[in-house]
């Protein structure tokens, strides 16, 4: 027997009239689309009235999902990707029947209920009978959101789908295996897939979203707080798909696989922008993509924001309104380097300064200043931009980092005729900073002469404050840290126990740690005579530097972060 028509369910429950219907069919013929969604739009019958029509068309249950209270039993049978991608929530199960009742909002995608039931047969023994409830779309997106915490999906996919009409990379070469990337790349489960992945990670303040393909398993992983979580695997068959919407969507050419490739996305979400810097790399199982998030509702750039002492806030502000010099910040990739330089020229920025930055590439714009990217596919360095800069008649100028000694060469003549040089380097830290640039072919008395100070940080994960717990520390763990147990008498340590704030690992954001190696003239001597590093940290501490396990040990004693954290991210004081 036929089902019967949603206009005629809808007049038999005396919500619409045979004129209703007529002009909703004679819409329906002029410009298509669905009869229900008509009706809503001639304001004839609410979301709600539809959908409880819908559920009698289709022999099933409507459920408001705004009176239900879920229980967590309930929604351990999915994980977060599955209830996003399917759009469904858990809301009964029947042991004897064998039967899980699923809400979902389209009653026309039930061929989800087959993938799920095979999906779920590890933690249903002898398997499962899926059935369905309908339910408002709104209803959906707001339990989803209450249930799996993902509110910033609709977000991300409406900026996605926008992104995805715009203009297509010109140089593919195999048209025929394009079509069928780009039909795979745009399915509706990729696109959910990475809609959550997204809405997920920024949700999370990931700073990078990783995607690695392997022999049996795709995995996901997010940096969060500087250190990679795992999050739960969408199936290897999306490998491919997931990564060729993602090269779509960052105008890349999806149809070569074998070198590497790098380009951007920029999305906006709940009205900031976000940018997303795609980095994709061919290996043995497919292309492994990296994705940076650059959102700049995540940072905060001034110095106040950046967790310094008071006395070390004072120091690099009186550093950084110098008129003259260069002024370097070492550490590793993501320790913090750029924001704190950003940090430094937020501070220094008005009307009557000039500031010029050369960056690779411009994480974050900067208002009153000018941002030149390199652009090494046209030649241009940061030589060559540093260069023309110097002609631009500027008071500032940030060198997003030294790297060769053309660039060492110029940034030094740069502070010898009056301007303030802010760059970074990657060194261990301070003392070690001069014997790099001396390497690259630096003069010993031109540093000696310009540079005034070398800042080494790092950034180590806070201890979340949700879940903090003080414990007294055991005497090897003092003695890894260089402490005796006299000096901490009496007091104790912080850690987390995991909660759901912190996602079960104890730590809920980062501090900085900080270690200022100031020029004095005996410093200054020192370079000159061409000490080595060694004699150079001898000196500096011997004026009274802190170093950054120093400066690591004094967050330990705080409560802000843990031994282990100090341990992995200082280097050891000879």
């Amino acid at each position: 027997m036929p089902a019967q028509k949603l206009g005629q369910i809808l007049k038999g429950m005396d919500l619409v009239s045979e004129g209703d219907i007529q002009e909703a069919l004679a819409i329906q013929r002029k410009k298509g689309g669905l009869i229900g969604k008509i009706l809503t739009d001639l304001k004839v019958v609410s979301d709600g009235d539809v959908m409880f029509a819908l559920a009698t068309q289709h022999s099933m249950e409507f459920v408001d999902l705004d009176q239900l209270d879920i229980p967590i039993e309930l929604l351990d049978f999915l994980t977060d990707a599955q209830a996003v991608s399917y759009r469904v929530l858990p809301i009964s199960i029947d042991p004897q029947a064998r039967t899980l009742t699923l809400a979902l909002d389209d009653p026309s995608n039930i061929t989800i209920f087959d993938e799920l039931g095979f999906a779920l047969q590890d933690k249903i023994p002898g398997g499962v009978r899926i059935i369905g409830a309908l339910a408002t779309k709104d209803a959906v997106d707001r339990a989803l959101e209450k249930y799996y915490g993902v509110g910033e999906v609709a977000g991300v996919a409406e900026t996605l789908q926008a992104e995805a009409t715009g203009d297509e990379p010109e140089n593919y070469s195999d048209k025929q295996r394009v079509a069928v990337d780009k039909d795979s790349a745009e399915s509706p489960a990729v696109v959910k897939l990475l809609n959550f992945l997204l809405a997920t990670a920024i949700r999370d303040h990931a700073a990078d979203i990783h995607l690695e393909p392997f022999e049996n398993e795709f995995r996901v992983r997010y940096r969060v707080d500087g250190a990679l979580l795992q999050m739960e695997s969408p199936p290897k068959e999306l490998s491919a798909p997931l990564v060729s919407r993602i090269k779509v969507l960052a105008k890349l050419d999806i149809a070569e696989t074998r070198i590497p490739q790098d380009g951007r996305i920029e999305l906006t979400i709940s009205g900031r922008t976000v940018d997303l810097r795609v980095s994709i790399l061919p290996t043995m199982f497919g292309e492994s993509c990296v994705m940076r998030i650059l959102d700049r509702s995540n940072v905060g750039l001034n110095l106040d924001q950046l967790g310094l002492r008071p006395a070390d806030r004072e120091l690099i502000e009186a550093l950084v309104r110098k008129p003259n010099g260069v002024v370097l910040v070492t550490g590793p990739t993501g320790s913090g380097k750029t924001t704190t330089l950003y940090s430094c020229l937020n501070t220094i920025n008005s009307i009557d300064l000039k500031i010029i930055t050369t960056e690779d590439p411009v994480e974050y714009n900067l208002a009153g200043i000018m941002q030149c990217e390199v652009n090494k596919e046209i030649g241009l360095d940061f030589s060559d931009a540093l260069r023309s800069i110097v002609r631009q008649d500027p008071d500032v100028i940030l060198v997003g980092e030294i790297r060769d000694e053309p660039t060492a060469r110029i940034a030094i003549q740069a502070a010898l005729t009056g301007h303030l040089v802010l760059s970074t380097l990657h060194t261990n830290d301070a003392p070690s900073a001069i014997t790099r640039m001396l390497d690259m072919g630096a003069e010993s008395f031109l540093l000696a002469a310009t540079v005034e100070a070398v800042v080494a940080q790092r950034l180590v994960r806070r201890v979340c404050y949700k879940c903090k717990e003080l414990y007294t520390p055991e005497p090897d763990h003092l003695f890894e840290l260089g402490i005796k147990e006299d000096t901490v008498q009496g007091k104790q340590f912080a850690f987390g126990t995991g909660c759901e704030v912190c996602n079960n690992t104890g730590y809920k954001g980062r501090v900085g740690l900080y270690e200022f190696m100031i020029m004095t003239d005996s410093l200054k001597q020192l370079v000159a005579d061409g000490a080595n590093t060694n004699q150079l940290r001898a000196q500096a501490r011997a004026q009274g530097m802190r170093t950054l396990r120093e400066a690591g040990v004094l967050a330990i004693l705080e409560g802000s972060t843990t031994i282990e954290e100090v341990l992995r991210e200082t280097p050891f004081d000879f």
